[in-house]
């Protein structure tokens, strides 16, 4: 038990200390679309990043739920000021109505990164499939904004 305290001690530490695409590694805000409620965003590296969400999904008469996504950025497109990446990754998701849905996403999108590094804003369309109760593909969409601390 101490041993695993003290690898995920190590992980956070240098999580937090390595470069990170922007000053300031943590973001919160808005994205609207399906979901539409919060978002969060923590760098890791200057290519990877953990995306989280709670927001109301338009599917299945508007029911809560909550993602986290580990994203992979590329930095194929240049622009004169800013930083706009393309991103790509995998997660998971649980929805709460009057059964437990758990699913897989798999988002991609595009982030632009404001040369003062304190806002983005962002476009992502998101396949996911449902697990259980029962097997449903969804193909989800949103835009969205977040202030970096």
């Amino acid at each position: 038990m101490k041993r695993n305290l003290w690898l995920l001690s190590i992980i956070l530490i240098l999580g937090f200390t390595s470069v990170h695409a922007q000053s300031r590694p943590f973001g919160l805000g808005l994205m609207f679309g399906s979901p539409t409620g919060l978002s969060a965003k923590l760098w890791l590296s200057e290519a990877s990043a953990l995306d989280a969400g709670a927001a109301w999904s338009l599917y299945h008469d508007g029911y809560f739920r909550i993602h986290l996504d580990y994203l992979h950025h590329s930095y194929l497109i240049n622009v004169s000021k800013g930083k706009l990446p393309l991103y790509y990754g995998i997660g998971g998701r649980v929805g709460f109505s009057d059964d437990v849905r758990v699913g897989l996403r798999v988002p991609v999108g595009l982030e632009y990164i404001f040369p003062n590094e304190s806002f983005d804003i962002f476009f992502e369309l998101v396949p996911g499939m449902d697990l259980l109760p029962a097997t449903e593909f969804q193909l989800d969409g949103a835009i969205g904004c977040r202030y970096f601390f």
